[in-house]
């Protein structure tokens, strides 16, 4: 008999062993010994559904379900358990208070965890991190292939000395973050200063959030080229409220500020 994580819905970071299950149980799993299910709900919206699949895993196994959608204080990260292999999570939470973010309600400040192995760090802010874990975390970086540093970094924080750690390390992708206005001229600052350090723009991107209240096209596209203006090729975020409805006005405009190719002939065409 063993354990079994289950997922609301599959992502590029979901498990994929012969112990994880997307959505309700089949006929498979009512064969199987299943001692105990973990249901893990990393979105708010999903809570409905994740509700309705936890009714229909009880009757297979005693069901545990949580995630950051519950607002519940994470504890200490465990590889290969919530995230694939290769996925690593260093520390949680954030100083910051934005309004559009449950991070900072969710987690007390900031919490440096134990530093466990891996190329793609989530850290919701690595930068806001004692000098010392910081460190820590590069050096478990050193010798790694395609490391990305997708927790989106704070331009404000970064400083020289991080930059100075960036370039020993084999970065395929690092994600800055582009939310407010004041965000904007920080942006620039690194940009240019990971530019002088020899970092192709293609190893620089940035998450930009767009399509929130007040929002609108033209000024969620001027950002986009602002954020390319800064030396990142742009990511663009869809705001989520709680139901996670994005209208498809927003959809389509963000599928188009996704790929970096389709932003390239973007770029050169303006």
């Amino acid at each position: 008999m063993s354990v079994i994580r289950v997922f609301p819905r599959r992502t590029k970071a979901t498990p994929d062993d012969e112990w994880v299950a997307i959505g309700f149980p089949d006929l498979m799993h009512y064969s199987r010994q299943i001692k105990k299910v973990l249901m893990s709900v990393t979105f708010s919206w999903d809570i409905p559904i994740a509700e309705k699949m936890a009714k229909s895993w009880e009757k297979i196994a005693e069901v545990e379900i949580g995630g950051p959608a519950f607002m519940e204080p994470s504890g200490e990260f465990e590889p290969g358990k919530f995230l694939k292999p290769g996925y690593t999570i260093t520390s949680r939470g954030c100083d910051n208070r934005c309004w559009f973010c449950s991070v900072w309600l969710r987690e007390v400040g900031i919490k440096e965890l134990t530093i466990k192995e891996g190329n793609k760090v989530l850290d919701d802010n690595l930068l806001a991190c004692s000098e010392q874990h910081i460190r820590a975390v590069f050096n478990m970086l050193k010798g790694r292939h395609r490391v990305i540093l997708s927790g989106g970094l704070e331009a404000k924080r970064l400083k020289d000395w991080h930059i100075d750690l960036l370039s020993q390390i084999k970065i395929q992708q690092m994600f800055f973050s582009y939310d407010t206005e004041d965000d904007y001229e920080p942006l620039k600052v690194a940009g240019g200063k990971l530019a002088e350090a020899g970092f192709r723009t293609d190893k620089l991107r940035c998450y930009v959030l767009i399509g929130y209240p007040g929002d609108t096209l033209e000024l969620a596209e001027k950002r986009l080229y602002e954020t390319l203006d800064a030396g990142f090729f742009p990511f663009a975020m869809s705001y989520r409220d709680e139901t996670g409805i994005i209208e498809k006005e927003w959809m389509r405009f963000a599928k188009g500020w996704i790929r970096v190719p389709l932003i390239r002939w973007k770029y050169k065409g303006r």
